[in-house]
């Protein structure tokens, strides 16, 4: 997602949804290490609740990437009605994304100290922000690098729905095997 808006919108329009990915994933993290992740345990069906919906809105993204229109020019794109994510929009999109409840759940259940777990929690996030924005930003800036690729309505119809489908492949893990 980050390089479709990378290469649909610039560098500078995507980084709302830059900080919105990392500041918001933290937030989950945090929480999720400091008990959410027992409501999951207690109540299962909650997380296949959580799971079912977090696939459907992950589909319906792929389905919007897919069907972008490409942006005639950079300058053109303050008036396009398409627009990258704002930071509020990545921060919740978090909390239906199912790679950052695997990745955040993974880290907490690995990575915290049974007699420390509120300072695990605490470096387990601060790790994941250092980490994260780079992380995010690799991703954007590639967007960024492959948008004079993209130099035609076709090659950027192309992108779009490769990007869709890779989206939408992201979910197998999350269904097989479980």
């Amino acid at each position: 997602m980050l390089m479709a808006s990378g290469a649909n919108f610039g560098l500078k329009r995507t980084i709302p949804h830059m900080l919105g990915i990392s500041l918001g994933f933290v937030f989950m993290l945090a929480l999720v290490g400091i008990g959410l992740a027992q409501v999951f345990e207690r109540i299962p069906a909650t997380f296949l609740a959580l799971k079912i919906l977090s696939s459907i809105y992950l589909l319906y993204l792929a389905w919007k990437i897919a069907n972008a229109a490409p942006l005639q020019d950079n300058s053109n794109a303050a008036s396009s009605n398409s627009k990258p994510f704002t930071f509020l929009q990545a921060a919740l999109f978090q909390w239906v994304n199912p790679k950052a409840w695997s990745m955040g759940t993974t880290a907490i259940a690995t990575y915290s100290l049974q007699d420390s777990p509120l300072l695990s929690v605490f470096i387990i996030c601060s790790v994941f922000l250092v980490v994260n924005f780079p992380a995010v930003t690799t991703w954007a800036v590639a967007g960024t690098r492959i948008k004079h690729f993209l130099n035609t309505p076709a090659k950027t119809r192309i992108f779009n729905v490769t990007a869709a489908i890779l989206l939408a492949m992201t979910l197998y893990p999350a269904w097989i095997g479980h």
